[in-house]
């Protein structure tokens, strides 16, 4: 009989959900700076990630099936299995954009300028002498409140550090690859360098209507899907169905938006002439594949919440402990914030706080605005770090009188 290639070593369950969970988003995040940098290294480091996320589903599986003695214990973690399970649809689909890059398999320029632009964006920069980052710790800087960004990896000469903690020092050269609003680029960018960020110029590419179309739709894809995962994890957290019915109707509209790109670029390359290269369509392809994956994903995390499977309490406390929290606050009716709108707020870069939805008394909010105004009572569903919960935390609340 072969040996099995994993060896089971008892762990915590909560601690695998929250490595597997903090694990898979890294990968979709490091897969697209790959992607936009053409890097080869990053894609790899996805990769190998992807190795060790088939490690940590070995060992989750193992040690739920060894955990459960009666039928109500193997019921919730059913549950744990399903997220587990979801985390891995997640890292896979990172490493198929991660090919791309491996493969050479060519991307469109404008799509790589186009996801810069996106909700959530992904920067590369280099520290200069004159930054005042360096010689900092990450913790010290504390760069997901004072810019809405977050280091997801770093290159230190030849070395490649991911998920860097607050402990890490940062030196001059160091290459930071940055994740977060658009916002907070130019601020980011002024920290980093001491100088002015100049946005790329936009490129009239004069590509075919069905081309121009596709770029946009995958890039609302992409924008889409991580909502869908944020919603996901807050319907655990929560055990609210109306926000897990959302992520399915969600993952329903990507369906047809995936079907809708095939179209496009099958119409595109049609109409395209005999000496045209038609190698930037497949990538179209892959990416609006890979979105559409990562939505079916979150559907899936959702699902123990629709089928009112029980909940075993480690869900909740995983996604408490990730690197990103989910955060439930209620704007009390005597917070300074009431009556202005998240654009006036700026709560992406003056907290690193990215609020995905909003309860209004009976009714829930899901496509999130600038234009959108706080009112009393609102519950604001959001994602961040536990330093931007404080600080959302205490803008929500009645002012302190000293």
């Amino acid at each position: 009989m072969a040996k099995n290639r994993y060896q089971y070593k008892p762990r915590n369950l909560k601690e695998l959900l929250v490595e597997m969970k903090d694990t898979s988003e890294l990968m979709v995040d490091l897969a697209y700076s790959a992607m936009i940098y053409d890097d080869e290294d990053i894609a790899e480091e996805v990769m190998h990630l992807e190795e060790n996320m088939d490690m940590l589903d070995y060992q989750i599986k193992m040690g739920a099936i060894l955990s459960t003695r009666r039928i109500e214990e193997a019921e919730q973690l059913l549950g744990v299995l399903e997220v587990a399970a979801a985390s891995e649809y997640i890292a896979n689909a990172a490493m198929e954009i991660s090919k791309c890059v491996l493969m050479d398999i060519s991307i469109p320029d404008r799509l790589k300028v186009a996801l810069r632009n996106a909700n959530e964006t992904i920067v590369k920069v280099r520290l200069n002498e004159e930054s005042e980052m360096v010689g900092q710790t990450l913790g010290d800087l504390e760069l997901d409140i004072e810019t809405g960004m977050w280091i997801i990896a770093m290159r230190r000469n030849s070395e490649w550090i991911y998920a860097p903690n607050s402990e890490t020092r940062l030196r001059q050269d160091d290459v930071l690859i940055a994740r977060g609003h658009d916002e907070g680029v130019p601020i980011f960018f002024k920290k980093a360098t001491n100088k002015i960020y100049t946005p790329r110029k936009v490129i009239d590419y004069n590509d075919p209507a069905e081309f121009d179309r596709s770029i946009d739709i995958i890039v609302e894809m992409k924008n889409m899907c991580e909502l869908s995962v944020g919603l996901a994890y807050s319907a655990l957290l929560l055990n609210n169905k109306d926000i897990a019915h959302e992520v399915q109707a969600i993952e329903q509209h990507l369906d047809e938006m995936k079907y809708e790109v095939q179209d496009l670029v099958l119409e595109a390359a049609a109409s395209a002439g005999e000496d045209e290269d038609l190698t930037d369509y497949k990538g179209l392809l892959i990416f609006s594949s890979a979105s559409e994956k990562i939505s079916n994903a979150a559907s899936d995390i959702a699902d123990p919440v629709i089928r009112e499977i029980g909940l075993h309490p480690i869900i909740a406390m995983a996604v408490r402990e990730s690197d990103e929290v989910i955060i439930k606050v209620e704007v009390a009716d005597c917070s300074p914030i009431i009556g202005k709108t998240l654009k006036e707020l700026r709560l992406e870069t003056e907290t690193g706080i990215h609020v995905l939805a909003i309860k209004r008394e009976n009714r829930w909010l899901y496509s999130i605005s600038g234009k959108i105004t706080i009112q009393e009572n609102d519950v604001l569903i959001a994602r961040g770090s536990r330093s931007g919960e404080e600080a959302l935390n205490e803008m929500c609340s009645c002012p302190v009188n000293v």
